[in-house]
């Protein structure tokens, strides 16, 4: 099993940027698919980012490409997520995620809140 600790978060003005940090602890961390997904008040969660276990592959949603990008440092068991050109409508709490199977995260960090002002 992998825990989950993300950092980051805080409150920019709109067109600033941030960068997130997930930090993973347990089992070998480069056996894990790795995502970042999001959940604004009131709305559903939602996918953001994914990273494959080597990092060759990453996929994103329509809503963040060219804007953020997400990384991985599998010799600081560590996920990224490089936020730019944020916007109001990014505004909500940050999860990260692991995989081991496709498309089914068992593994979630607390998540940390992500404040965009306009």
């Amino acid at each position: 099993q992998v825990q989950l600790v993300e950092s980051g978060g805080g409150l920019v003005q709109a067109g600033g940027s941030l960068r997130l940090s997930c930090a993973a602890s347990g089992r070998t961390f480069s056996s894990y698919g790795m995502g970042w997904f999001r959940q604004a008040p009131g709305k559903e969660r939602e996918f953001v980012a994914g990273i494959s276990r080597s990092g060759s592959s990453t996929s994103y949603a329509d809503s963040v490409k060219g804007r953020f990008t997400i990384s991985r440092d599998n010799a600081k068991n560590t996920v990224y997520l490089q936020m730019n050109s944020l916007k109001p409508e990014d505004t909500a709490v940050y999860y990260c995620a692991g995989r081991v199977v496709p498309r089914t995260y068992d593994y979630w960090g607390q998540g940390t809140q992500v404040t965009v002002s306009s």
